[in-house]
């Protein structure tokens, strides 16, 4: 099948941008967990990200030491996919230059660059000049929206063409109102966590509705409790299918396999999106009936999606497509 009759090229045209960032986001700060993170993603390949770490996880003191340690690694024989990023310094940090020259002079290039802890829309601008008069006007940035000045622009922020990625940062958003928030707003407690306080989920549907109306990707926050397989599944859950996010952080290897697969669809998900798009395809796209409903190029058009993800999930253990589909749809 050729790209002019994909699916994807059918229902969204030429124009459209490209998928989805994979699900997971991990970082990491520590030279052992940085290297464990890049063998992982070799073995179950780019079915989530990593994120090298060169501010909050990284050694105070050690900025331009961290970056020639994320530089080497960027370059190494672990990064088979190129799908490493890494987590800069706030632009007001003397190294932000520093840091920013010596990871974009990796012998491969970081997939996108996150800029931590910015005020306004002015700041994360400035970033965005900086990153770009250093060499840096290739690759995708990501903004990590943690403080009240971001939060009160993230619509502007998310319409900014450079940015391709918002991440909520939930600790540091907690710690802005001086203690007004309690504890159990940044965990995952059944009596009230972060799903449940009314100015942290305020906050996360602020940047989902941002991204989506520009057209970015809405990265959801941690869970620090690493150990919890369910409190990270019912976060994971409520974050793709309640609040709208198509990305979420992990800090812990454990948590990238169930990230990914509470972001795939299910295999009933999977068969109906099969049975609709087949359907459609067979009769070029014109509208269809299936099973008492009235489908078109609309409803094509999250069912083909809803298809991308699961071929996107499905190394790391998510419902496959069928083998005959798999090599017409995605060779």
């Amino acid at each position: 099948m050729t790209a002019l009759t994909s699916p994807r090229s059918a229902l969204f045209g030429v124009h459209e941008a490209a998928p989805a960032l994979p699900v997971c986001d991990h970082y990491a700060g520590v030279e052992p967990r940085m290297t464990k993170s890049l063998q992982l993603q070799a073995e179950l390949g780019p079915v989530f990200d990593v994120t090298l770490d060169n501010e909050d996880g990284a050694p105070v003191g050690a900025e331009i030491d961290q970056a020639q340690l994320i530089a080497a690694l960027l370059g190494g024989p672990d990064n088979r996919y190129g799908r490493v990023g890494v987590r800069l310094l706030t632009v007001a940090h003397p190294r932000f230059a520093d840091v920013a020259s010596t990871v974009l002079g990796a012998a491969r290039r970081p997939a996108y660059l996150m800029l931590p802890k910015p005020e306004s829309l002015a700041e994360v601008q400035h970033a965005v000049a900086l990153v770009d008069s250093l060499g840096g006007g290739d690759v995708p940035l990501h903004v990590l929206v943690e403080t009240h000045g971001a939060l009160r622009e993230v619509f502007a922020i998310a319409a900014e063409p450079r940015i391709e990625s918002i991440s909520f940062g939930l600790m540091d958003f907690v710690s802005a109102h001086r203690g007004a928030i309690p504890q159990s707003a940044m965990g995952m407690s059944p009596d009230g966590g972060q799903f449940d306080h009314p100015l942290v989920l305020r906050a996360k549907l602020e940047i989902a509705a941002a991204c989506h109306a520009h057209g970015k990707t809405p990265s959801h926050s941690v869970v620090t409790e690493f150990k919890d397989s369910a409190a990270l599944k019912r976060a994971a859950t409520l974050a793709r299918r309640r609040l709208g996010y198509t990305r979420m952080w992990s800090i812990h290897p454990n948590q990238i396999r169930p990230i990914v697969a509470a972001f795939a669809p299910t295999a009933d998900e999977l068969a109906q999106a099969v049975d609709i798009i087949s359907a459609a395809q067979a009769v070029q796209w014109a509208p269809i009936q299936h099973q008492q409903v009235l489908h078109d190029r609309a409803s094509y058009r999250y069912f083909w999606q809803l298809i991308e993800s699961a071929q996107r999930a499905a190394v790391a253990g998510g419902p496959a497509l069928p083998a005959a589909l798999q090599a017409a749809w995605f060779g």
